[in-house]
């Protein structure tokens, strides 16, 4: 199949390889960018898988708590726009959401939009997103939300923009300090708190990466097992929350901090603006040339 340009700066970008060795992986995959990338990393090649998900929607995150710091939510609304997100409308539509998760508890997005606009109101939520795309122009979605309630501690949260957003719940502790991890979080992305928490998965597919990778030195067998024990010991610290550095105080873990503080971390998520959505990419020139051209 052809491997277009857009496949290869994309594979440059998330590896930071050379044009010819992004183009190569991409014909022996077929342009199957995610595999081109694990059979890079298995051959050396690759720098780096600098992005988990390409961050291809705009939009907000909205994040909201109760008083007394027992719950909060988060909420993801996307727009086709960066402006869009930024306009009065979209914004107000953003907060009467964010409120109707906080007020009404909705079990799941269908749920949500099945709600009403505003309290007492025959408007659903899902309507008024409805009349929003007929007015604004652009597609508008709510994409996710997040509800967290503490039963013996607090939950805080991080907002970094509008863009990056995540809640944590602690047993014991205090909000100031859930907050801190949460941008612990919003920086350092873990994937869970603990590695007895990690996918199997996921450690399957580090061990082949590993193993491969080791396997070109050509040392014995006995030794590549442990050089790849020890890389999976040294990768599970790394996406793992308790064992990472803290971020504000990189001489301490996390898990040291919240035993500093009698706290125990119960749970976090993060979310990300438009994170594993695919995005057309629009060209404006060729666009304005094809009106022109048209007319």
């Amino acid at each position: 199949m052809a491997i277009t340009a857009a496949q290869v700066k994309e594979l440059r970008e998330r590896t930071g390889s050379g044009m010819m060795e992004c183009k190569k992986a991409l014909v022996e995959t077929e342009g199957n960018i995610e595999a081109a990338i694990e059979a890079m990393r298995k051959s050396g090649l690759a720098k780096a898988d600098k992005k988990a998900g390409r961050i291809a929607a705009d939009g907000v995150i909205a994040v909201q708590f109760t008083s007394d710091n027992v719950r909060g939510v988060m909420v993801e609304i996307n727009s086709e726009t960066d402006f869009v997100a930024k306009g009065d409308d979209f914004k107000q539509f953003t907060a009467a959401v964010t409120q109707r998760i906080i007020e009404s508890r909705p079990e799941n997005l269908e749920a949500l939009l099945a709600m009403p606009y505003e309290e007492g109101g025959n408007e659903t939520l899902n309507e008024a997103r409805q009349r929003l795309v007929a007015k604004i122009g652009e597609k508008i979605s709510v994409r996710r939300f997040a509800d967290f309630s503490a039963t013996e501690g607090v939950v805080g949260g991080y907002l970094h923009g509008s863009r990056i957003a995540v809640l944590v719940e602690l047993k014991g502790g205090t909000v100031g300090l859930a907050k801190d991890i949460a941008m612990h979080v919003a920086a350092s992305q873990p994937v869970c708190i603990a590695a007895d928490e990690v996918p199997e998965k996921l450690i399957k597919k580090e061990k082949e990466i590993f193993s491969a990778q080791a396997a070109e030195s050509g040392k014995p067998a006995e030794i590549i097992e442990k050089m790849v024990a020890g890389r999976i010991k040294k990768y599970l610290k790394e996406i793992t929350l308790l064992d990472q550095s803290f971020v504000k105080n990189p001489d301490v873990t996390v898990a040291q901090l919240l035993k500093n503080n009698n706290a125990t971390a119960v749970r976090f998520i993060r979310f990300e603006v438009g994170e594993g959505i695919e995005k057309k990419e629009e060209n404006f020139a060729e666009e304005v040339m094809s009106q022109v051209r048209g007319g």
